[in-house]
């Protein structure tokens, strides 16, 4: 099993088991989470962009996996997807080359599945 589809079918099945329990707050968050992507003032690829960015700063490699195949579905290219590395290691420091040597070997993935 490839490491996206490993990825995207454990994601699915526990967010299921969590929205499952019908917790209002738990499925509120997923809500929002959900909305605050969406296209508004910035485009959905945007926001999908700086999540990247936030979520290699925070150093969550689940997320980083998240946004990355999202901003891959949206059109985002290598060169974007490597300023975008760029730009979170300026802000987030060494600490965040670690996540992008995953990040970049996540992205392989993801161009190799197309």
């Amino acid at each position: 099993m490839s490491q996206v589809t490993e990825f995207n079918e454990y994601r699915a099945k526990m967010n299921e088991k969590i929205l499952a329990q019908d917790n209002k707050v738990l499925k509120r968050f997923f809500s929002l989470d959900n909305q605050a992507y969406q296209d508004g003032a910035l485009p959905e690829k945007t926001k999908e962009l700086l999540g990247l960015i936030a979520s290699m700063v925070l150093r969550c490699d689940d997320c980083i996996r998240y946004h990355l195949g999202t901003c891959y579905e949206l059109g985002v290219t290598r060169d974007e997807v490597f300023e975008v590395f760029a730009i979170a290691n300026l802000v987030g420091g060494s600490i965040c080359i670690p996540h992008t040597r995953r990040a970049v070997e996540y992205w392989e993935a993801l161009e190799r599945e197309a």
